[in-house]
């Protein structure tokens, strides 16, 4: 994603269809004009998933004796992580099911506290989390003070109002924006981004586009429906799973530009290495695959786990 410029790019908040909460800063309540409740699929992957002792020798010995890891996880979206229930009842999602069956692997329990989608970055550092779950993108930045252990391969896109004559092809470049209004998630990549490249438009000699940042998902939903926002900016994945939804009355536009998504880790962390070797046994026994061709995520699969790759060009 870069309109071929370098570009900080971070996967994060999505308006969902069929949020009551969101993460990013959000908080129970609050539904967006036509959304209905999205039902978790009935499948469940997660549950044929054993330990595997190699693997669970790589983890600290203290982390085995006690037996579980705190995780911060930021609730905002399917098919990411969301409440198909209502905030009340247990989330679901990818990242939910993967980090389940990581633990599962490794023979721990997580103790999983739910955070708004910025706070969480910050927090790995200062010892609240062990690791954090969020659709975190690689990128440079993040990896100066964070250690990544990648999941999937996804990235940045647009979607629009279904009939929307404001924008109708694929962005290729952010000049394809100005003098349009963006809606985007508070605290993220796509945010910074898009107030950092915003003098594109001036040197194209064109009107700047705008942004207009919500801290709750179903708020941006609501914008666009209601024509406060021409366009949205979020992840492939789940603006993908979005316009897929009727009553959401949005269209895709297509991938902007892929970006690794991985678990978080305060830098240094001596959890990477098992954390690694599990994602990567999940591939081996074929429980990767059936995650994500629950969340219809297929592809965005990655044929290994890496530890800190460079962002993507």
């Amino acid at each position: 994603m870069r309109t071929r410029l370098r570009v900080a790019a971070g996967i994060a908040l999505l308006p969902a269809l069929a949020l009551t909460a969101c993460g990013t800063g959000n908080t129970p309540g609050g539904t967006a004009v036509g959304a209905q409740a999205s039902p978790a699929p009935a499948d469940d992957p997660v549950a044929a998933v054993r330990k595997v002792d190699s693997v669970a020798a790589l983890l600290p010995a203290y982390v085995r004796k006690a037996g579980t890891l705190r995780v911060g996880s930021s609730i905002g979206f399917p098919p990411g992580a969301y409440y198909p229930n209502g905030p009340d009842k247990a989330p679901a999602g990818q990242d939910i099911d993967l980090a389940d069956a990581v633990a599962k692997v490794l023979g721990v329990r997580l103790q999983r506290q739910d955070a708004s989608f910025e706070t969480i970055l910050p927090a790995l550092g200062s010892g609240k989390y062990d690791f954090g779950t969020g659709n975190f993108g690689v990128t440079a930045e993040r990896l100066k003070t964070i250690d990544f252990v990648t999941y999937i391969n996804d990235g940045q896109g647009f979607a629009v109002k279904k009939g929307s004559t404001a924008l109708r092809s694929k962005v290729t470049d952010l000049t394809q924006l100005c003098g349009l209004t963006i809606g985007t998630g508070a605290g993220t990549t796509f945010e910074a981004t898009l107030t950092a490249q915003k003098g594109v438009c001036a040197k194209a000699g064109k009107k700047p586009y705008d942004v207009k940042v919500y801290s709750e998902n179903a708020a941006t939903l609501t914008a666009l429906q209601q024509g406060r926002i021409d366009v949205i900016m979020s992840t492939i994945n789940g603006l993908r799973h979005q316009a897929a939804q009727s009553a959401s009355q949005t269209a895709f536009l297509g991938e902007y530009h892929r970006l690794d998504v991985g678990f978080a880790f305060k830098k240094g962390s001596p959890l990477t290495k098992a954390f690694r070797a599990a994602v990567n046994e999940l591939i081996k026994n074929g429980s990767y695959t059936r995650i994500l061709k629950k969340w219809g995520t297929t592809a965005s699969a990655i044929d290994a786990s890496r530890i800190n790759p460079p962002e993507h060009e």
